[in-house]
């Protein structure tokens, strides 16, 4: 069977569904466009206001294949850095995208697999989950981003840890350090994930837009540059009519039905 991605909507969520059952949903070049051409689509739709992404059963995803980067060896470099590139444009994608995304992880996030949750705004795990930065075990350096995602949010020692041992990672640690959002009981990823999306679907598009944008801005900024930024997304949103239906509703002790 041929690995896909699958594309539904759930109200105003679309859920993406990573599926290669024969490789434990591993990616490979015709998921990373299947992927960019859903958040294309769903960026421009009034209906969708979240994503989340899922594998198929038992496992969330276990990064690239094995016997595709061994073939790969066999080819010229090019070919597997244009597959690289299929990935990171994916993962730019989803860091881009102007609404929320969420992980649902069962299973084992491993590899490209692990990059590709910590590229979502959110990840809602089962409590047995587990996680694997599993390049160095077949001598190979990690893609996907998550060199600059764990470096980002683990102090260097505990990033150079879970980079160089390719150790299984459980999920309530990753909750620890905050790098998990909600942890859930075996089987429910999917139901945390699409509750989740139901809550933030409640609230101002255009706010959560804002928040994006400035979280992902803050990283490289200067503060100057960033409350500069923080004014100018604040002033935006003050004039868009949703302020003027969430100020009106909280006076009134009403629930907001945002545009």
């Amino acid at each position: 069977m041929t690995a896909e991605l699958k594309s539904t909507s759930e109200g105003s969520t679309m859920v993406l569904t990573i599926v290669n059952p024969t490789q434990r949903n591993a990616l490979g070049p015709e998921i990373y466009a299947a992927g960019i051409e859903a958040l294309n689509g769903a960026e421009s739709s009034d209906e969708i206001r979240s994503v989340v992404i899922v594998g198929e059963g038992a496992w969330f995803c276990a990064g690239g294949s094995l016997q595709r980067l061994q073939a790969n060896r066999q080819l010229d470099r090019s070919v597997q850095a244009e597959s690289i590139e299929g990935l990171h444009n994916w993962i730019d994608s989803i860091r881009t995208f102007p609404k929320p995304v969420i992980a649902a992880v069962e299973g084992a996030a491993a590899g490209a697999g692990f990059s590709l949750a910590l590229a979502c705004d959110f990840v809602v795990a089962a409590r047995d989950a587990v996680f694997a930065a599993s390049y160095s075990n077949v001598a190979l350096s990690p893609d996907g981003g998550l060199s600059w995602h764990l470096g980002q949010a683990l102090p260097r020692q505990l990033a150079s840890e879970w980079l160089m041992n390719g150790e299984r990672i459980e999920a309530a640690r990753l909750h620890a350090f905050g790098l998990v959002n909600e942890l859930t009981d075996s089987g429910q990823a999917l139901s945390g994930a699409m509750a989740l999306a139901t809550r933030l679907n409640a609230r101002a598009p255009n706010s959560l837009a804002s928040i994006k944008e400035l979280l992902s801005d803050a990283r490289s900024a200067t503060l100057a540059l960033q409350l500069s930024q923080e004014r100018d997304h604040f002033v935006r949103n003050l004039h868009h009519a949703n302020a003027g239906i969430g100020i009106a509703a909280f006076l009134d002790k009403t629930s907001p039905r945002y545009e």
